[in-house]
């Protein structure tokens, strides 16, 4: 399984892409360090997953990479109410991380009916 060829990869990296762009000059370094990390989590435990060979293995970091999904979208609620981030992109943003969300437990579903089957 090629992580570059994953719709939910590149989804995600874009996401960590636009997070980056956005805080590249944010003064508030607790924040944009812990936003930018969780964005960046995404897509690189969804590609460390994708590199190991066991299915149980690989279904622990795609379940890493839903839960810095929702340290991310934490940290957009927080960002939005805290005027660092514009309504519109935090709406953006959480919509986004709610559909890669949705596809990531579409993929740990179907590993595990994999897993299920082999056994």
């Amino acid at each position: 399984m090629l992580y570059e060829n994953l719709d939910v990869w590149k989804r995600s990296r874009v996401l960590a892409i636009e997070t980056y762009t956005v805080f590249k000059n944010c003064r508030d370094f607790g924040f944009k360090d812990q936003i930018t990390r969780s964005s960046l989590s995404v897509p690189s435990n969804l590609a460390e997953g994708c590199e190991r060979t066991s299915i149980l293995e690989r279904i622990r970091f795609f379940d890493i990479a839903k839960g810095s999904l929702g340290e991310f979208k934490t940290q957009v609620d927080i960002g939005i109410a805290i005027d660092y981030i514009e309504s519109r992109q935090g709406s953006l943003w959480l919509r986004e991380s709610d559909e890669i969300s949705r596809m990531i437990a579409a993929m740990m579903i179907k590993m595990r009916q994999q897993k299920e089957s082999k056994s």
